[in-house]
């Protein structure tokens, strides 16, 4: 807990993330409703539509020691959409980059799902994954939760319970969650879409990271340039380089921890 402490406080001095978002704000967000369903439609018609790469379900890398097992969960970040090839995704580049770090044998379930919401990953996914010993738990959900403006009071009960589903079902595993991008600066979303939507992140992110405390997870602060390559050409889901930023950040943290618990 130490070295990921140390981790997201170094990381915060790179880039502080925004504040919470005010009882002025959120009520703000919910004046431009028409705006966001307005704005919303137009973006949903311009962007071409991505599809998440094809997932083999489990990947494995060779190595010597103690085998280190992970589990990607979440939406369309741990599915890979953007990219062309679940190499080059999140979750194919995160076990990847352990592996070479540290020699050891390294394993991954991907169960993405695009679109998906905390309640779906709760219902739908948690319910139909083995029960094995993950030793780790990259839990990437709440964009969608933002995007499809679930009120703060939904999120909270529906994120809260998916953090005790799947710390009673995987006991033994840390889970991290990537918390929410701000997407006040995401290139694909014209102003003042970005600044409601802007809102609705930070409150998901707030609350998520409130209960992430409350409930033994892990919610380091990320240390992702929101930069145009670091997007794909939707403009929206990360690109390759995006992916391996977010990954090599990570892997960083994992292997803090791992050095912090020897």
């Amino acid at each position: 807990m130490i070295a990921g402490f140390s981790f997201a406080r170094r990381l915060n001095r790179h880039r502080p993330m925004p504040p919470p978002p005010s009882r002025f704000e959120i009520a703000l967000s919910w004046l431009g409703l028409p705006v966001y369903v307005w704005q919303g439609l137009g973006v949903r018609r311009r962007t071409h539509r991505m599809a998440p790469p094809p997932n083999p379900g489990w990947r494995q890398w060779a190595g010597s020691g103690k085998p280190l097992r992970l589990l990607v969960i979440g939406d369309s970040s741990a599915a890979g959409v953007g990219v062309a090839t679940i190499e080059e995704s999140f979750a194919g580049q995160l076990p990847r980059l352990l592996n070479e770090r540290c020699r050891r044998p390294v394993s991954v379930l991907i169960t993405g799902m695009n679109s998906a919401t905390s309640g779906q990953i709760r219902d739908h996914v948690v319910p139909h994954i083995e029960p094995r010993d993950f030793d780790y738990i990259a839990l990437n959900i709440g964009t969608n939760d933002a995007k499809n403006f679930h009120r703060g009071n939904r999120f909270c009960a529906e994120f809260g319970t998916l953090l005790y589903a799947m710390r009673a079902r995987f006991p033994g595993a840390t889970i991290i969650w990537a918390g929410v991008l701000d997407m006040a600066h995401v290139p694909a979303l014209p102003w003042p879409l970005n600044r409601i939507l802007g809102i609705r992140a930070r409150l998901i992110d707030t609350n998520g990271k409130r209960l992430c405390r409350e409930r033994g997870v892990l919610a380091p602060e990320p240390e992702w340039r929101i930069i145009r390559e670091n997007f794909s050409a939707d403009g929206f889901h990360a690109s390759a380089a995006g992916y391996r930023e977010w990954a090599e950040n990570l892997a960083t943290y994992i292997l803090e921890l791992e050095n912090g618990a020897r």
